[in-house]
């Protein structure tokens, strides 16, 4: 995920792309009394309403919300400011992993970071001296909001979300022209921002690309956020920065998602499992390819095959051949946020008595799961076994989320959370899952008593479902 403003009139020229601005008497719902996920959604792009904003805006244009609105600028700023540093700073944190030091300097980012350990007294120096922008890499970790915040939106979008703060001194600018391969919604926290963004070199991009400032044409939007405002752009749009010599400093949030989350990445995780399941029905996949093909410099003559093989996998799947994703299932649900409870810690633990056979069963956690089918090794008959897992994210550590570390014991051993079962539990399990309700555990479509026991106990231990 990418480690990624007070006189309105005169400062806002929109000289090429419509652009939504819109002041705010109320934001309504209220984003901090949000505890669904579309509903915490809405109130971030609120007063905009989220059809709009999908279809006019999404992957297509910036979105600017201007919002006059004391409360929701109260709010903003609750989420960081500059004090906060010092006291998070003490946590432990380090130049590189947690915090960037940097400025824009003739077109150029230098990077100020020392070795080790984060000094506040160092940080303050090069913020206040060498009016050096600080970034600090995903602050959900310390800043309880901003996890609730986030982990909604990831119910919301299915995908990661990511979080870094920018702090810049007045008369400064962090970061050079660039664009970013996520999904960007900006909120200005403190203080105010001058924003350019230019039309893309590369529409919904998939890499993050410094631009050098000559080569990027005059600004498609100019303006300046202030505290309650936000911004957003799709991936791809190159954009810069700049804290005004007016005010003390700026401070915003960038919240981003949908990294490496397109067609492309969806199509590179399930095309390989639906070969190899075609290829056990269809003896043409199994047939050797023509010799010597790989040592020819151009297999271009294979074109015609490769064609007949997609012609053919289309048809599959036009005829109801089931997908199966499990990487970014797995990715997405071993990385993302455990879900933010409040001081509610016994909503971990199992609800109700032991299910029973005559027992009413609720889904729990819903948003909070996945469901995949992966092939397993058979070690007594040295064979592969397709079995379904339940994977979950409630016991995901928050501490690491976005940090590129991944969820390990004190053993230093991988921890997915989740179950395991038969493949001939699925439709059960789709049963369960599929249910906005209740369901009773005997209507549950397993051919055993037993195994339909046996399937409920493991989800309640896991907390995932509720006897009524």
């Amino acid at each position: 995920m990418s480690k990624k403003v007070e006189r309105r009139s005169g400062t806002e020229k929109e000289q090429h792309l419509p652009c939504k601005q819109a002041k705010v008497e109320t934001i309504c719902p209220l984003l901090w009394k949000c505890d669904h996920p579309q509903n915490v959604f809405e109130g971030l792009i609120s007063p905009m309403k989220q059809d709009e904003f999908f279809k006019e805006y999404w992957e297509k244009k910036p979105l600017i919300l201007h919002r006059d609105d004391p409360t929701v600028a109260s709010y903003y700023q609750s989420l960081f400011q500059l004090t906060d540093l010092e006291g998070i700073v003490k946590h432990g944190l380090y130049y590189g992993r947690d915090i960037n030091v940097c400025k824009c300097i003739n077109g150029k980012k230098k990077v100020f970071n020392k070795d080790g350990k984060v000094s506040y007294a160092q940080l303050k120096k090069d913020f206040d001296q060498k009016k050096a922008t600080i970034q600090f890499h995903q602050p959900q970790r310390f800043k309880d909001e901003l996890w609730r915040i986030q982990e909604k939106l990831e119910c919301f979008f299915g995908s990661l979300v990511g979080s870094n703060i920018y702090i810049t001194p007045p008369g400064s600018q962090g970061l050079p022209p660039h664009y970013d391969d996520v999904e960007v919604f900006i909120l200005q926290l403190e203080g105010e921002k001058h924003w350019r963004l230019y039309k893309p070199t590369v529409h919904l991009a998939q890499q993050y690309s410094a631009e050098p400032e000559d080569k990027i044409g005059t600004p498609t939007h100019n303006f300046v956020l202030k505290p309650g405002d936000l911004l957003y752009f799709p991936r791809g749009t190159i954009h810069q920065a700049a804290t005004p010599p007016s005010v003390s400093h700026s401070t915003h949030v960038t919240i981003s998602t949908y990294q490496n989350h397109s067609w492309r990445d969806f199509f590179l995780d399930v095309v390989p499992g639906l070969i190899l399941d075609v290829a056990k029905e269809d003896i043409e996949f199994r047939k050797s390819i023509p010799r010597q093909l790989l040592m020819k410099v151009d297999v271009s003559d294979s074109s015609r095959q490769l064609s007949g093989f997609l012609r053919c996998l289309a048809d599959r799947l036009d005829n109801g051949k089931e997908l199966k994703s499990s990487d970014m299932k797995k990715d997405f649900i071993m990385n993302r946020l455990p879900p933010f409870l409040g001081t509610s810690f016994d909503s971990l633990a199992p609800v109700g008595a032991l299910p029973k056979l005559n027992s009413t069963i609720k889904l729990r956690f819903k948003d909070y799961t996945v469901i995949t089918v992966e092939p397993e090794q058979d070690l007594l008959n040295n064979s592969l076994e397709e079995m379904v897992f339940v994977y979950h994210s409630l016991k995901n550590k928050r501490e690491s989320h976005m940090m590129g570390e991944e969820n390990t014991n004190e053993e230093g051993i991988v921890e997915t959370s989740g179950l395991r079962f038969p493949l001939s539990h699925m439709e059960a399990l789709k049963q369960i899952w599929s249910c906005d309700t209740t369901i009773c555990v005997e209507e549950l479509s397993l051919s055993s008593d037993a195994e339909k026991e046996n399937l409920v106990i493991s989800l309640w231990s896991e907390c995932l479902i509720e006897v009524i």
